[in-house]
């Protein structure tokens, strides 16, 4: 009987993880001006990433989204905004019409990306990754101004509803212990 079970534990030890979390950095997505980016550049980074729209209730958020950027980019923090039209249609502008509507009225100087699909069959790739059946917190996004907070790994540490302002003291703590991660 012993010999049975440390022969069974010895074969577990060379079994690799297969439940690994996922990381984004393996992901590539396209920015605002329809440049291919591919997430690894964002390796070493704590990001936390926003599905955005220009006509929502939430809209003022891109205000806190900003004073948060700007106050933590220089211990790593990168806000991505990825705006989406699947919530009360309420993202209907270009691409060209949306960075001019951050930049003009809410001063975004983080990076914004293409209009994406956040649920659903044509559903983004990065969204499959943050929310889908393999995601440590899955589930479809429930409307515009949702977050995860993504690990300098690349992994997902946090999911925030949409009516988590960005400095609620939630989310505050959950990016400065992200931040303190090397």
């Amino acid at each position: 009987m012993k010999l049975l079970l440390c022969a069974a534990l010895f074969a577990g030890a060379f079994i690799p993880a297969t439940n690994a979390a996922p990381s984004v950095h393996a992901l590539s997505v396209t920015d605002i001006d329809g440049h291919a980016v591919k997430l690894d550049a964002y390796r070493g980074k704590v990001l936390l990433i926003v599905n955005v729209a220009s006509e929502c209730g939430y809209t003022p958020q891109y205000e806190g989204l900003q004073a948060l950027f700007k106050k933590y980019e220089s211990q790593g923090l990168v806000v991505l905004g990825f705006p989406c039209n699947q919530f009360g249609e309420q993202e209907p502008g270009s691409n060209a019409e949306i960075k001019t509507f951050c930049s003009t009225n809410y001063h975004v100087t983080f990076p914004m990306f293409a209009k994406i699909d956040v649920n659903g069959a044509k559903r983004d790739p990065l969204y499959t990754t943050l929310a889908g059946k393999d995601s440590p917190f899955p589930g479809n996004i429930k409307w515009n101004f949702s977050k995860f907070l993504i690990g300098r790994d690349g992994t997902i540490v946090k999911r925030f509803d949409p009516g988590v302002e960005p400095d609620a003291p939630e989310l505050v703590k959950a990016v400065e212990a992200a931040l303190a991660k090397k």
